[in-house]
């Protein structure tokens, strides 16, 4: 069974992606709960003017989102966190601290999956990550791991 996503998904995809399901996870669980609908030949036209219409939006944000990328320049969070004395730290940092610590410091309010990160941060030190806010505009944020 073809669904069309209504909401974002972390097992099966993003929003407006047309999805095969099982028959029975479909009509059980995506479409009573509101998370899809049947791609048929009427929902997969209402998909493409609902897309072209957010397309549209987004477009018209990019200039804000070059200012939120420009703000983000020459900027370093500080994200504390719990390390032994050899400087490893107890777990790992994720993009959810990222983008907590950017509200917090910055108030820029990003969603965590714009945020790709170098691979696993388990030391002190500085690191950086990149932000994609829309398909054209990126930024980097640098950030510094402190001793709590």
């Amino acid at each position: 069974m073809e669904i069309i996503l209504l909401k974002n998904m972390d097992t099966l995809g993003y929003k407006h992606d047309i999805v095969t399901v099982k028959n029975g996870y479909g009509r059980n669980f995506l479409i009573p709960q509101g998370l899809g609908v049947i791609a048929n030949g009427d929902n997969r036209k209402k998909l493409e003017k609902l897309v072209a219409e957010e397309d549209a939006k987004e477009s018209a944000r990019v200039g804000e989102y070059k200012e939120l990328a420009a703000k983000l320049e020459g900027q370093t969070l500080k994200i504390a966190v719990k390390a032994g004395t050899s400087g490893k730290i107890f777990g790992s940092v994720t993009s959810v601290q990222i983008a907590n610590a950017l509200n917090d410091q910055l108030g820029i309010d990003v969603e965590r999956r714009r945020i790709d990160m170098p691979d696993e941060i388990k030391e002190m030190g500085n690191y950086s990550a990149t932000i994609n806010f829309h398909k054209e505009v990126s930024g980097k944020i640098d950030f510094e791991l402190v001793k709590d």
